[in-house]
C-alpha cells in the first residue's frame, strides 16, 4: 500500500514537472527568437528560417547612434526619468497610507478602506479618458511631468499587501517607543520602515515596472509628441508600416535591452518580493 502510495506520487510529481517544463519552453522560446534576431546580420522584418545565419552587434549600435528619425536613447532616458520618479513617490505614498491603516485608529478608517479597496477593483483605464481631459485643462498634456503624476497619484489605493505585512509586525515596539517619547513619524522612518525590508522591495518592484513597461496611458497623453515618448510607444512605432522594413531587427534590439534592467533586479530581489508577497494580507 506504501509503494504504491509513493509511486503515485512520484508519477503524479513527474507529471506536474513535465508539464511546467514544457510551459516553460513554450514562455521562453519567443524570449529566444528575440534575442537571437536582435543580432541577425540577414535584413528584413521576416525570414522563413529560425536560427540566423550570420550574427552582428549593428542593430544595436545603430539604436543608439542613428537618432535622426527615431530618437531611441531619448525614448530611453524619458522612460528611466518617469519610472524613477513615480516609483520614489508611488513608494513612500503606498507605505505611508498602509502605515496609516496599519497602526493608526481614528472614525473613518474602516470605511476609507473599504472605498479603497472598492476602487482597486475598477481597472485603470476606465479612468483615461477622463485624465486627458483635466491634464489638457491643466496645459500639462505630451509632458513628462504628467505621466508621473498620473503614475503616482493613485499609487494609495494598493495598500492592501503592504498593510497586511505591517499588521505582522508586533504593535508592542510601537507601544515601547511610544513610552519612550517617540512620535508616530518617528516610529514609522526609524522602526517600522527598516523591519520591512521584503515590503518595501516589491513595492519599489511594483512601483518601477508599471511606468517601465506602461503602454495605453502614455499613447493616450503623448499623442505625437515623438520627442516625449517612453520605449514603448517608442518600440511600437518601429513596427508601424513606414518603418518596419529597416527598424525591425533595431525593434528587437531594443525589446532586449528594455527587458535586461526589469529582469536583473526582479533576479537580484526576487526573495524579498516573493516574502513580501506572502506576508502580506489584509486584517481589520
Amino acid at each position: 500500500m506504501i509503494k504504491s502510495y509513493k509511486l503515485r506520487r512520484r508519477l503524479s510529481n513527474a507529471l506536474i514537472y513535465f508539464i511546467l517544463a514544457v510551459l516553460g519552453i513554450i514562455w521562453i522560446t519567443p524570449l529566444i527568437w528575440m534575442v537571437l534576431h536582435s543580432f541577425r546580420g540577414e535584413g528584413g522584418s521576416a525570414v522563413h528560417y529560425l536560427m540566423p545565419k550570420t550574427f552582428t552587434f549593428q542593430h544595436y549600435i545603430e539604436l543608439f547612434t542613428d537618432t535622426s528619425l527615431l530618437n531611441f536613447p531619448r525614448w530611453f532616458l524619458n522612460t528611466l526619468i518617469v519610472a524613477i520618479f513615480a516609483c520614489i513617490i508611488s513608494t513612500l505614498s503606498v507605505l505611508m497610507v498602509s502605515y496609516t491603516f496599519s497602526r493608526l485608529r481614528f472614525k473613518a478608517r474602516k470605511p476609507l478602506i473599504n472605498v479603497g479597496m472598492i476602487l482597486g477593483m475598477f481597472p485603470g483605464f476606465m479612468t483615461m479618458i477622463a485624465i486627458y481631459y483635466l491634464l489638457k485643462a491643466l496645459d500639462l498634456t505630451q509632458t513628462l511631468p504628467a505621466l508621473v503624476i498620473c503614475y503616482s497619484a493613485g499609487a494609495g489605493l494598493g495598500f492592501q499587501i503592504s498593510k497586511g505585512f505591517f499588521d505582522t509586525i508586533p504593535r508592542a515596539l510601537d507601544e515601547a517607543a511610544t513610552i519612550d517619547g517617540a512620535t508616530k513619524n518617528q516610529i514609522f522612518w526609524k522602526i517600522i520602515l527598516p523591519m520591512s525590508k521584503p515590503i518595501l522591495v516589491y513595492t519599489i518592484l511594483t512601483s518601477f515596472i508599471g511606468p517601465w513597461t506602461d503602454f495605453i496611458l502614455v499613447k493616450i497623453i503623448m499623442g505625437d509628441s515623438r520627442n516625449n515618448y517612453t520605449v514603448s510607444i517608442g518600440l511600437q512605432l518601429m513596427t508601424s508600416q513606414n518603418y518596419v522594413s529597416k527598424y525591425f531587427q533595431r525593434f528587437l534590439a531594443g525589446s532586449t535591452l528594455v527587458a535586461i534592467p526589469i529582469s536583473i533586479l526582479f533576479l537580484k530581489m526576487q526573495n524579498y518580493y516573493v516574502e513580501g508577497v506572502t506576508a502580506g494580507g489584509v486584517k481589520g
